[in-house]
């Protein structure tokens, strides 16, 4: 299949140096407001706000979800030469992608974190309950640690990869792609297995209470 010509041209040199200083001005941003949500404070909802707010872990974990899926169909889309497909397929993983920090700053911002192994959601994990979830612990902490290690560093080099695409240097985006891939897909799946080991220590919500009480 012939390369569309829309993804052919001379290299954008203007509008990549904006971009790209656009880019490290966005990571600067979101780096900020991941330190400002780790605060013990946090912002006070309405009762009808902290119900919506709760189920936010959940649509997390399914946008991450999408995110991957999106990103295996680009792959797949590269492979077949569709280039407009591979082209749409990843600008949705990227906008998904924008859903998802508006959606975890959020849910951080209001909410105290969850921790693995709180049985009695008082935010702590005591030695008993430790030694009650075993090495499950140990797994979870590994795969949420190198899940925000990856988050954060592949953050930039993911918009840098769009960045040059956009700009149609498409030998620089040719060069980084395949590694910034790897990283982005690991930081998609992961993120919905950590939800899944997190899930039975989430404090159960008031429209949650009901309906067990009522049904």
């Amino acid at each position: 299949m012939a390369r569309p010509s829309q993804f052919s041209g001379p290299v954008l040199k203007d509008r990549a140096r904006f971009l790209k200083i656009l880019v490290w001005v966005v990571t600067v941003l979101v780096l900020g407001l991941v330190v400002m949500m780790r605060s013990p404070e946090k912002i006070s909802v309405s009762s009808e706000a902290r119900e919506m707010i709760s189920n936010l872990p959940r649509v997390i974990a399914g946008i991450n979800t999408l995110v991957a899926a999106c990103l295996l169909a680009g792959l797949w889309s590269i492979f077949r030469k569709a280039y407009r497909a591979h082209q749409r397929w990843m600008t949705a993983a990227l906008a998904l992608s924008g859903i998802f920090l508006l959606c975890y700053v959020t849910y951080h911002f209001t909410t105290v974190e969850t921790k693995f192994g709180d049985f009695d959601g008082d935010r702590t994990v005591s030695d008993e309950e430790k030694a009650m979830v075993g090495s499950a612990r140990i797994v979870y902490l590994v795969i949420l640690i190198t899940h925000i290690i990856a988050a954060a560093v592949s953050s930039p080099f993911i918009l840098l990869t769009f960045v040059h695409a956009w700009t149609r240097d498409f030998a620089k985006h040719r060069r980084l792609a395949p590694k910034v891939f790897v990283v982005w897909l690991f930081v998609a799946i992961s993120g919905p297995v950590c939800y899944w080991m997190l899930k039975d220590y989430y404090p159960v919500s008031d429209a949650e209470m009901h309906r067990h009480l009522y049904e």
